[in-house]
Protein backbone atom coordinates (compact mmCIF):
# COMPACT_ATOMS: atom_id res chain seq x y z
CA UNK A 1 0.00 0.00 0.00
CA UNK A 2 1.40 3.38 -0.96
CA UNK A 3 2.37 5.79 1.82
CA UNK A 4 -0.05 8.36 0.41
CA UNK A 5 -2.97 5.94 0.20
CA UNK A 6 -6.08 7.43 1.95
CA UNK A 7 -6.76 4.27 3.99
CA UNK A 8 -3.21 4.23 5.31
CA UNK A 9 -3.46 7.86 6.38
CA UNK A 10 -6.77 7.12 8.15
CA UNK A 11 -5.33 4.16 10.07
CA UNK A 12 -2.30 6.15 11.21
CA UNK A 13 -4.44 9.06 12.39
CA UNK A 14 -6.72 6.70 14.33
CA UNK A 15 -3.77 4.99 16.03
CA UNK A 16 -2.27 8.34 17.02
CA UNK A 17 -5.58 9.48 18.49
CA UNK A 18 -6.02 6.28 20.56
CA UNK A 19 -2.44 6.54 21.85
CA UNK A 20 -3.01 10.13 22.93
CA UNK A 21 -6.20 9.24 24.80
CA UNK A 22 -4.49 6.35 26.62
CA UNK A 23 -1.60 8.61 27.62
CA UNK A 24 -3.93 11.27 28.98
CA UNK A 25 -5.89 8.72 30.99
CA UNK A 26 -2.71 7.29 32.47
CA UNK A 27 -1.53 10.76 33.60
CA UNK A 28 -4.81 11.93 35.11
CA UNK A 29 -4.55 10.26 38.58
CA UNK A 30 -1.12 11.79 39.22
CA UNK A 31 -2.46 15.27 38.52
CA UNK A 32 -5.66 14.79 40.55
CA UNK A 33 -5.81 17.71 43.06
CA UNK A 34 -7.41 15.49 45.72
CA UNK A 35 -4.59 12.99 45.40
CA UNK A 36 -2.02 15.77 45.82
CA UNK A 37 -3.64 17.01 49.05
CA UNK A 38 -3.69 13.52 50.55
CA UNK A 39 -0.07 12.91 49.65
CA UNK A 40 0.94 16.21 51.22
CA UNK A 41 -0.94 15.42 54.43
CA UNK A 42 0.60 12.00 54.68
CA UNK A 43 4.07 13.40 54.18
CA UNK A 44 3.60 16.16 56.75
CA UNK A 45 2.35 14.05 59.64
CA UNK A 46 5.56 12.18 60.40
CA UNK A 47 7.46 15.46 60.47
CA UNK A 48 5.08 16.94 63.00
CA UNK A 49 5.11 13.81 65.12
CA UNK A 50 8.88 13.71 65.03
CA UNK A 51 9.00 17.26 66.38
CA UNK A 52 6.74 16.36 69.29
CA UNK A 53 8.86 13.44 70.37
CA UNK A 54 12.07 15.46 70.19
CA UNK A 55 10.61 18.35 72.23
CA UNK A 56 9.16 16.46 75.20
CA UNK A 57 10.91 16.72 78.56
CA UNK A 58 10.07 14.98 81.83
CA UNK A 59 11.18 17.16 84.75
CA UNK A 60 10.98 16.51 88.48
CA UNK A 61 10.74 19.47 90.82
CA UNK A 62 12.29 19.77 94.25
CA UNK A 63 10.73 18.01 97.24
CA UNK A 64 9.14 20.80 99.26
CA UNK A 65 8.57 20.15 102.95
CA UNK A 66 5.20 21.23 104.34
CA UNK A 67 3.73 20.95 107.83
CA UNK A 68 1.93 17.78 106.69
CA UNK A 69 4.64 16.13 104.63
CA UNK A 70 6.70 16.63 101.45
CA UNK A 71 5.25 17.59 98.09
CA UNK A 72 7.12 16.91 94.87
CA UNK A 73 5.82 17.44 91.34
CA UNK A 74 6.85 15.83 88.07
CA UNK A 75 5.77 17.43 84.78
CA UNK A 76 6.02 16.72 81.08
CA UNK A 77 6.76 19.77 78.94
CA UNK A 78 6.25 19.53 75.19
CA UNK A 79 6.59 22.42 72.78
CA UNK A 80 6.90 24.83 75.71
CA UNK A 81 3.60 23.68 77.23
CA UNK A 82 2.86 21.53 80.28
CA UNK A 83 1.11 18.47 78.91
CA UNK A 84 1.06 16.41 82.10
CA UNK A 85 1.56 17.01 85.82
CA UNK A 86 1.56 14.66 88.78
CA UNK A 87 2.76 14.56 92.38
CA UNK A 88 5.40 11.91 93.04
CA UNK A 89 5.25 12.84 96.72
CA UNK A 90 2.29 14.19 98.65
CA UNK A 91 1.15 14.34 102.30
CA UNK A 92 -0.29 11.06 103.46
CA UNK A 93 -1.57 9.37 106.58
CA UNK A 94 -4.89 9.93 108.32
CA UNK A 95 -6.74 13.02 107.16
CA UNK A 96 -3.82 14.04 104.88
CA UNK A 97 -4.45 11.10 102.56
CA UNK A 98 -8.02 12.23 101.98
CA UNK A 99 -7.03 15.87 101.44
CA UNK A 100 -4.27 14.94 99.01
CA UNK A 101 -6.60 12.63 97.14
CA UNK A 102 -8.96 15.54 96.53
CA UNK A 103 -6.48 18.39 96.07
CA UNK A 104 -3.70 16.86 93.95
CA UNK A 105 -5.86 16.01 90.90
CA UNK A 106 -7.23 19.58 90.93
CA UNK A 107 -3.71 21.02 91.18
CA UNK A 108 -2.51 18.75 88.36
CA UNK A 109 -5.35 19.93 86.16
CA UNK A 110 -4.73 23.58 87.04
CA UNK A 111 -1.02 23.27 86.23
CA UNK A 112 -1.74 21.90 82.76
CA UNK A 113 -4.43 24.53 82.12
CA UNK A 114 -2.29 27.47 83.30
CA UNK A 115 1.00 26.26 81.88
CA UNK A 116 2.83 27.75 84.87
CA UNK A 117 2.94 27.75 88.67
CA UNK A 118 0.59 30.71 89.03
CA UNK A 119 -2.38 28.61 90.09
CA UNK A 120 -4.95 28.99 92.85
CA UNK A 121 -4.67 27.03 96.06
CA UNK A 122 -7.27 24.34 96.61
CA UNK A 123 -9.63 25.23 99.44
CA UNK A 124 -8.86 23.21 102.55
CA UNK A 125 -5.40 22.23 101.28
CA UNK A 126 -3.40 25.45 101.66
CA UNK A 127 -0.11 23.87 102.75
CA UNK A 128 -0.24 21.15 100.10
CA UNK A 129 -1.11 23.70 97.42
CA UNK A 130 1.76 25.98 98.40
CA UNK A 131 4.24 23.10 98.37
CA UNK A 132 2.88 21.94 95.02
CA UNK A 133 3.33 25.36 93.44
CA UNK A 134 6.92 25.68 94.70
CA UNK A 135 7.88 22.24 93.42
CA UNK A 136 6.12 22.93 90.11
CA UNK A 137 8.07 26.17 89.72
CA UNK A 138 11.38 24.41 90.37
CA UNK A 139 10.54 21.89 87.63
CA UNK A 140 9.69 24.71 85.23
CA UNK A 141 12.99 26.37 86.12
CA UNK A 142 14.76 23.26 84.86
CA UNK A 143 12.84 23.43 81.60
CA UNK A 144 13.89 27.06 81.18
CA UNK A 145 17.51 26.21 81.92
CA UNK A 146 17.53 23.39 79.38
CA UNK A 147 16.08 25.63 76.68
CA UNK A 148 18.52 28.41 77.51
CA UNK A 149 21.59 26.20 77.47
CA UNK A 150 20.41 24.42 74.34
CA UNK A 151 20.00 27.66 72.47
CA UNK A 152 22.91 29.77 73.61
CA UNK A 153 25.22 28.07 76.07
CA UNK A 154 25.68 31.42 77.79
CA UNK A 155 22.92 33.42 79.45
CA UNK A 156 20.94 32.94 82.62
CA UNK A 157 20.47 29.54 84.24
CA UNK A 158 18.26 28.70 87.21
CA UNK A 159 19.75 25.80 89.14
CA UNK A 160 18.40 24.01 92.20
CA UNK A 161 20.86 22.37 94.57
CA UNK A 162 20.39 19.13 96.43
CA UNK A 163 18.33 18.88 99.59
CA UNK A 164 20.76 18.71 102.51
CA UNK A 165 19.45 17.27 105.75
CA UNK A 166 20.56 19.06 108.92
CA UNK A 167 19.81 18.38 112.59
CA UNK A 168 17.06 20.99 112.40
CA UNK A 169 15.54 20.27 109.02
CA UNK A 170 16.33 20.25 105.28
CA UNK A 171 18.07 23.09 103.44
CA UNK A 172 17.87 23.48 99.67
CA UNK A 173 19.16 26.40 97.62
CA UNK A 174 18.15 27.69 94.20
CA UNK A 175 20.43 30.12 92.35
CA UNK A 176 20.40 32.08 89.13
CA UNK A 177 23.71 32.16 87.28
CA UNK A 178 24.22 34.68 84.49
CA UNK A 179 27.49 35.18 82.66
CA UNK A 180 29.26 32.91 85.14
CA UNK A 181 28.11 34.96 88.15
CA UNK A 182 25.50 34.26 90.82
CA UNK A 183 22.90 36.98 90.38
CA UNK A 184 20.29 35.61 92.78
CA UNK A 185 20.12 33.01 95.55
CA UNK A 186 17.27 31.78 97.69
CA UNK A 187 16.40 28.83 99.91
CA UNK A 188 13.46 26.78 98.66
CA UNK A 189 13.70 24.68 101.81
CA UNK A 190 14.91 25.76 105.24
CA UNK A 191 14.49 24.63 108.86
CA UNK A 192 11.18 25.73 110.31
CA UNK A 193 9.07 25.29 113.41
CA UNK A 194 9.58 26.93 116.79
CA UNK A 195 12.98 28.55 117.22
CA UNK A 196 14.14 27.29 113.81
CA UNK A 197 11.72 29.59 111.98
CA UNK A 198 13.22 32.63 113.68
CA UNK A 199 16.81 31.51 113.06
CA UNK A 200 16.12 30.76 109.38
CA UNK A 201 14.37 34.12 108.99
CA UNK A 202 17.54 35.87 110.14
CA UNK A 203 20.21 33.62 108.63
CA UNK A 204 18.89 32.80 105.15
CA UNK A 205 18.78 36.41 103.83
CA UNK A 206 22.37 36.89 105.01
CA UNK A 207 23.46 33.66 103.33
CA UNK A 208 21.67 34.63 100.11
CA UNK A 209 23.45 37.97 100.09
CA UNK A 210 26.81 36.35 100.84
CA UNK A 211 26.39 33.82 98.01
CA UNK A 212 25.75 36.58 95.47
CA UNK A 213 28.65 38.68 96.77
CA UNK A 214 31.13 35.77 96.82
CA UNK A 215 29.95 34.11 93.64
CA UNK A 216 30.76 30.76 95.22
CA UNK A 217 29.94 28.51 98.18
CA UNK A 218 32.99 29.78 100.07
CA UNK A 219 31.00 31.93 102.46
CA UNK A 220 31.07 32.37 106.22
CA UNK A 221 28.54 30.70 108.47
CA UNK A 222 26.01 32.97 110.13
CA UNK A 223 26.56 33.18 113.87
CA UNK A 224 23.97 31.14 115.75
CA UNK A 225 22.97 29.21 112.61
CA UNK A 226 25.88 26.86 112.10
CA UNK A 227 23.89 23.83 110.94
CA UNK A 228 21.69 25.85 108.60
CA UNK A 229 24.74 27.63 107.18
CA UNK A 230 26.57 24.37 106.55
CA UNK A 231 23.55 22.84 104.80
CA UNK A 232 23.12 26.00 102.76
CA UNK A 233 26.73 25.93 101.57
CA UNK A 234 26.53 22.25 100.60
CA UNK A 235 23.32 22.75 98.61
CA UNK A 236 24.74 25.89 97.00
CA UNK A 237 27.85 24.00 95.92
CA UNK A 238 25.77 21.24 94.34
CA UNK A 239 23.88 23.87 92.32
CA UNK A 240 27.17 25.43 91.22
CA UNK A 241 28.40 21.97 90.21
CA UNK A 242 25.48 21.76 87.77
CA UNK A 243 26.39 25.15 86.33
CA UNK A 244 29.97 23.96 85.89
CA UNK A 245 28.85 20.84 84.05
CA UNK A 246 26.66 22.87 81.72
CA UNK A 247 29.48 25.30 80.97
CA UNK A 248 31.91 22.44 80.43
CA UNK A 249 29.67 20.65 77.96
CA UNK A 250 28.75 23.85 76.16
CA UNK A 251 32.30 25.17 76.02
CA UNK A 252 33.96 22.00 74.82
CA UNK A 253 33.46 22.81 71.17
CA UNK A 254 34.78 26.35 71.35
CA UNK A 255 37.78 25.31 73.44
CA UNK A 256 38.69 22.66 70.94
CA UNK A 257 38.37 25.19 68.15
CA UNK A 258 40.97 27.46 69.78
CA UNK A 259 43.45 24.61 69.95
CA UNK A 260 42.80 23.66 66.35
CA UNK A 261 43.36 27.21 65.15
CA UNK A 262 46.69 27.63 66.94
CA UNK A 263 48.31 24.27 66.34
CA UNK A 264 49.52 23.44 62.84
CA UNK A 265 52.19 21.39 61.15
CA UNK A 266 54.85 23.04 59.01
CA UNK A 267 52.81 22.43 55.87
CA UNK A 268 49.91 24.39 57.36
CA UNK A 269 47.60 21.45 58.03
CA UNK A 270 45.95 21.12 61.43
CA UNK A 271 47.32 18.47 63.73
CA UNK A 272 45.67 16.68 66.64
CA UNK A 273 44.15 19.95 67.74
CA UNK A 274 41.57 19.53 65.00
CA UNK A 275 40.63 16.18 66.49
CA UNK A 276 40.18 17.83 69.84
CA UNK A 277 37.77 20.26 68.28
CA UNK A 278 35.71 17.41 66.86
CA UNK A 279 35.84 15.64 70.18
CA UNK A 280 34.72 18.72 72.04
CA UNK A 281 31.80 19.23 69.72
CA UNK A 282 30.72 15.67 70.36
CA UNK A 283 30.61 16.34 74.08
CA UNK A 284 28.27 19.29 73.81
CA UNK A 285 25.42 17.07 74.98
CA UNK A 286 27.66 14.76 77.02
CA UNK A 287 27.56 15.17 80.79
CA UNK A 288 24.53 15.84 82.96
CA UNK A 289 24.22 15.85 86.75
CA UNK A 290 20.67 14.85 87.63
CA UNK A 291 18.98 14.61 91.02
CA UNK A 292 16.15 12.14 91.45
CA UNK A 293 13.07 12.62 93.55
CA UNK A 294 13.20 12.08 97.30
CA UNK A 295 11.34 8.80 97.83
CA UNK A 296 9.80 8.15 101.23
CA UNK A 297 10.32 4.69 102.70
CA UNK A 298 9.23 3.17 106.00
CA UNK A 299 12.67 3.97 107.40
CA UNK A 300 13.30 7.41 105.91
CA UNK A 301 13.73 9.21 102.57
CA UNK A 302 16.07 8.08 99.79
CA UNK A 303 17.29 10.50 97.14
CA UNK A 304 19.89 9.76 94.49
CA UNK A 305 22.07 11.98 92.32
CA UNK A 306 23.58 10.52 89.15
CA UNK A 307 26.04 11.69 86.54
CA UNK A 308 25.14 10.69 82.98
CA UNK A 309 27.82 10.95 80.31
CA UNK A 310 26.98 10.17 76.69
CA UNK A 311 23.86 8.34 77.80
CA UNK A 312 25.56 6.20 80.47
CA UNK A 313 25.52 6.46 84.25
CA UNK A 314 29.11 7.18 85.27
CA UNK A 315 28.50 8.03 88.91
CA UNK A 316 25.74 7.55 91.49
CA UNK A 317 25.41 8.65 95.09
CA UNK A 318 22.67 8.95 97.69
CA UNK A 319 22.01 12.47 98.96
CA UNK A 320 19.44 11.20 101.42
CA UNK A 321 19.28 7.77 103.02
CA UNK A 322 17.63 6.21 106.09
CA UNK A 323 19.58 6.95 109.25
CA UNK A 324 19.35 6.54 112.98
CA UNK A 325 19.90 3.35 114.98
CA UNK A 326 20.01 0.21 112.87
CA UNK A 327 19.14 2.18 109.69
CA UNK A 328 22.52 3.94 109.69
CA UNK A 329 24.32 0.59 109.63
CA UNK A 330 22.06 -0.84 106.90
CA UNK A 331 22.43 2.26 104.71
CA UNK A 332 26.19 2.22 105.21
CA UNK A 333 26.32 -1.29 103.76
CA UNK A 334 23.58 -1.08 101.14
CA UNK A 335 24.08 2.33 99.52
CA UNK A 336 27.63 1.72 98.21
CA UNK A 337 26.42 -1.55 96.64
CA UNK A 338 23.43 0.17 95.06
CA UNK A 339 25.67 2.95 93.70
CA UNK A 340 27.94 0.36 92.14
CA UNK A 341 25.03 -1.59 90.68
CA UNK A 342 23.46 1.54 89.14
CA UNK A 343 26.69 2.39 87.32
CA UNK A 344 27.19 -1.21 86.20
CA UNK A 345 23.60 -1.60 84.94
CA UNK A 346 23.27 1.89 83.53
CA UNK A 347 19.63 1.89 84.61
CA UNK A 348 17.32 1.53 87.61
CA UNK A 349 16.81 -2.16 86.85
CA UNK A 350 19.06 -3.38 89.66
CA UNK A 351 18.69 -6.04 92.32
CA UNK A 352 17.72 -5.11 95.87
CA UNK A 353 20.42 -5.50 98.50
CA UNK A 354 19.62 -8.32 100.89
CA UNK A 355 18.40 -6.97 104.23
CA UNK A 356 17.72 -3.51 102.78
CA UNK A 357 14.57 -4.05 100.74
CA UNK A 358 12.88 -0.73 101.52
CA UNK A 359 16.03 1.30 100.99
CA UNK A 360 16.74 -0.52 97.72
CA UNK A 361 13.23 0.11 96.44
CA UNK A 362 13.42 3.81 97.27
CA UNK A 363 16.86 4.03 95.66
CA UNK A 364 15.64 2.48 92.42
CA UNK A 365 12.64 4.82 92.20
CA UNK A 366 14.84 7.86 92.75
CA UNK A 367 17.33 6.69 90.11
CA UNK A 368 14.50 6.20 87.64
CA UNK A 369 13.17 9.71 88.26
CA UNK A 370 16.65 11.09 87.59
CA UNK A 371 16.92 9.06 84.39
CA UNK A 372 13.51 10.40 83.32
CA UNK A 373 15.04 13.88 83.31
CA UNK A 374 17.93 12.70 81.14
CA UNK A 375 15.52 11.02 78.76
Amino acid sequence: MKKSHPIRRTLLATAATVSGIVLLLSLKPASDPAGSVQAGAAGGAPSAQGGVVAGAQTLTGTAVQTDYGPVQVRITVDGGKITQADAVQKPSGGRSTQISGTAIPKLNQAAVAAGNADIDAVSGATYTSDGYKKSLQSALDQAGSAQGSGGQGAGAQTLTGTTVQTDYGPVQVRITVDGGKITQADAVQKPSGGRSTQISGTAIPKLNQAAVAAGSADIDAVSGATYTSDGYKQSLQSALDQAGKAQGSGGGGSGGGDEAGGSQDADGSQDAGGGAADSGAGKSTGTQVLTGSAVKTDYGPVQVRITVTDGRITNAEALQQPSGGRSTQISGTAIPKLNQNAVAAGSADIDAVSGATYTSEGYKKSVQSALDQAG
